[in-house]
């Protein structure tokens, strides 16, 4: 890697969902009103926005997480976690009176997943919490959001940081239809292609109309876009680049968090100065290694090992 050191530590700020992951490991995905026998069951750490800020801090970076979890024993185990993985939690909001965020997942022996979430206490985190804590992005580098949390939410997220001239990431997932008014206070964009698909409102689409769905979302927003391809790489357009940066090719075990980890290690890279291409691969051996691994935060890997992992 290029220039990039763990004594860097540069500050970024992650606002998202935080949920408690159920996960039962199975020999194929059920179909509707089908019962399978899974083998193993698992309770990890979960939700976009917490995987992202995990993976972002264990790349390198000084995590503030904005969140909102209820005070049951699911949101309370989930702050005491953050604090391991020394992420600063002074700005996640307790919500009494409803359940934290919820994730019930299969996971397939090939490595695929469905996965059903009740989001809980992430529907009580508004535009007025990211505002009583705009002091917290003071110093930030990079601003990262998804949409498991209210859009006007990260609307909000993203008129604080565009405001105090800080980089906005939007990871786009679950996938959605992206205000104009978003879309335009946004630095960079990270959706998988089912995610981009929904974004230039596609109903079917093939490997052929990538590079032409990465065109009309820059077109759109004028954002530099990453339209993230699993194993096969990262398809990245800006405004003088296009084209294809490979990935790493690794046998899955669990593939429910690679594009968290990928956009948490990315946002640690660029947070940390270096070069676009640079973090993008940066965070794609991130993501290779993380679905080497079962769970979510657990699949997550560390600055010393990203760097070092022998693909």
């Amino acid at each position: 890697m290029h220039g990039y050191t763990k004594k860097m530590k540069p500050k970024i700020i992650v606002i998202g969902s935080s949920n408690t992951d159920m996960v039962v490991k199975v020999p194929h995905i059920p179909a509707p009103g089908e019962t399978i026998m899974g083998t193993d069951f698992l309770t990890i750490p979960g939700g976009k926005g917490a995987n992202q800020a995990v993976a972002a801090a264990r790349a390198g970076a000084d995590v503030t997480f904005i969140a909102c979890v209820s005070d049951d024993s699911f949101g309370k185990q989930a702050l005491e976690n953050y604090r391991k993985d020394g992420i600063d939690a002074s700005c996640i909001k307790v919500q009494p009176g409803t359940h934290s965020g919820i994730a019930l997942i299969n996971v397939a022996e090939d490595g695929e997943n469905s996965i059903s979430v009740a989001p809980g206490a992430n529907s009580w985190l508004f535009p007025e919490d990211i505002y009583g804590f705009e002091g917290a992005f003071d110093g930030a580098k990079v601003v990262l959001a998804q949409l498991e949390i209210p859009m006007e939410t990260v609307e909000a997220a993203a008129e604080v940081a565009h405001a105090k001239g800080i980089p906005f990431i939007l990871n786009p997932a679950p996938g959605a239809a992206i205000p104009e008014s978003l879309l335009s206070k946004v630095t960079i964009i990270t959706p998988n292609e089912t995610e981009a698909a929904i974004i230039t409102s596609r109903k079917n689409f093939s490997e052929k109309d990538i590079p032409q769905m990465a065109g009309e979302i820059f077109e759109n927003g004028g954002t530099t876009v990453l339209l993230t391809l699993g194993s096969k790489g990262v398809y990245l357009k800006t405004f003088d680049f296009e084209g294809l940066i490979p990935g790493y090719k690794v046998k899955a075990v669990d593939t429910t968090a690679a594009g968290d980890v990928f956009n948490g290690a990315l946002s640690a890279a660029l947070a940390s100065g270096i070069e676009l291409n640079d973090a993008v691969d940066f965070a794609q051996r991130a993501a290779a290694i993380s679905v080497t691994r079962m769970g979510a935060q657990p699949s997550a890997p560390h600055f010393d090992e990203i760097q070092q992992y022998n693909f």
